[in-house]
């Protein structure tokens, strides 16, 4: 952010290093740092098995950012490997602004949520839009499949 930005002509201290921000927040803890992993591990899988609700972040060539909720039936997601998962597409609002970002910036982060949980889980990695029927056929929920899914190359969760 350029603390230059008229939008922000009201406030006069800005943090805009990570030198100054680490001075105020501190460094996290190992604990915290060391759950970080490349694979989704059977904690992860667990979690995702009993979620029935994500947020998915994306954004474009130009970095505008959309943030859309997915959700269905409780592990609505599909796992298909420790470094790979699926999300199926239901019908909504035909923006279709997820899918649109990832045409151009395959980058994509998840945050699977438990209603009444204390924690999330959050996945990052890289997004393709599939349309293989065989996948999109173990989506089904009530005999409707989706017309598409999201394939995640799991690289940190």
């Amino acid at each position: 952010m350029d603390a230059e930005d008229s939008r922000f002509a009201g406030f006069s201290e800005f943090v805009s290093t990570e030198e100054a921000l680490r001075a105020i927040l501190g460094t996290p803890p190992p604990r915290v740092t060391n759950k970080v992993q490349t694979r989704l591990d059977a904690i992860c899988l667990d979690y995702i098995a009993r979620s029935p609700f994500c947020i998915i972040a994306t954004a474009n060539a130009d970095g505008h950012i959309d943030v859309s909720p997915k959700g269905d039936p409780v592990g609505f997601a599909k796992v298909l490997s420790d470094t790979m998962l699926a999300l199926p597409d239901r019908p909504g609002n035909r923006r279709a602004d997820t899918f649109s970002n990832l045409l151009t910036n395959p980058r994509i982060g998840l945050m699977f949520i438990i209603p009444g949980k204390g924690e999330v889980l959050r996945v990052r990695g890289t997004a393709r839009i599939v349309r293989d029927s065989a996948l999109r056929e173990t989506m089904a929920v009530n005999g409707k499949v989706p017309a598409l899914a999201i394939v995640v190359a799991v690289e940190e969760a």
